[in-house]
């Protein structure tokens, strides 16, 4: 590992808006109170990388509380350093593979949940890795309230059909769907927000696609 990510794993180990796995879980059920230290509803960014997401979502809705979460301790500390240093106090980082993710929130806490350009483990035999097969569905089924939705904003159009088929088997409630979001009518202020990762699919004339859905 080099010199520049042990610094960072160092360095994120003492951010007041980072939680680490090896924390334990004493936000489970009070991540608004204890954490955030209000009662604002909280929003989850799965697979945050950077944390680019969960930082402009916190600059937009003040009035909501945001959690990124990855295994990368090293990409968290970019998101949660820029949260600091910028003063964006309803952001924090949660450090935990994304499989344990129950054991970190009780049932009906969450708002609201972004999937933004996650993994889409192509292979046939990594399908219970993608973070829209079944098997997660019904962890952010247990998680999110009942007025609670799911938004998936991908460049890989196999990723995007495969939820699009899932919603359809599992009778979800479909709000939003399209393979061309620059070019269509959802493109507003939250959808515009651009990862480093967006910016390099644009540039090579990549379509963006997303859903909006509900259990």
């Amino acid at each position: 590992m080099g010199k520049d990510k042990l610094r960072r794993f160092a360095e994120v180990s003492t951010f007041s808006n980072v939680v680490q796995l090896d924390a334990g879980k004493p936000f489970k059920g009070k991540w608004a109170s204890d954490f955030f230290k209000n009662n604002n509803p909280v929003v989850l960014e799965l697979a945050c990388g950077k944390g680019e997401y969960t930082v402009n979502l916190g600059r937009l809705f003040p009035q909501k509380n945001f959690i990124g979460i990855d295994y990368k301790g090293n990409r968290i500390w970019r998101g949660a350093k820029t949260a600091l240093e910028d003063g964006v106090s309803n952001v924090g980082f949660l450090r935990i593979q994304i499989e344990t993710i129950q054991d970190y929130f009780a049932k009906g806490e969450i708002d609201e949940i972004w999937i933004t350009f996650p993994d889409p483990q192509p292979q046939i035999s990594r399908e219970k890795k993608r973070l829209t097969s079944p098997r997660f569905l019904e962890k952010y089924k247990e998680m999110l309230k009942p007025a609670g939705h799911v938004n998936l904003k991908t460049d890989n159009d196999a990723l995007h059909a495969y939820t699009s088929e899932k919603i359809d088997d599992l009778g979800l409630k479909l709000f939003v769907k399209t393979e061309d979001l620059y070019n269509s009518e959802y493109a507003d202020e939250v959808l515009s927000i651009k990862t480093y990762y967006e910016k390099k699919y644009l540039q090579d004339n990549k379509n963006i696609n997303y859903l909006k859905f509900s259990f």
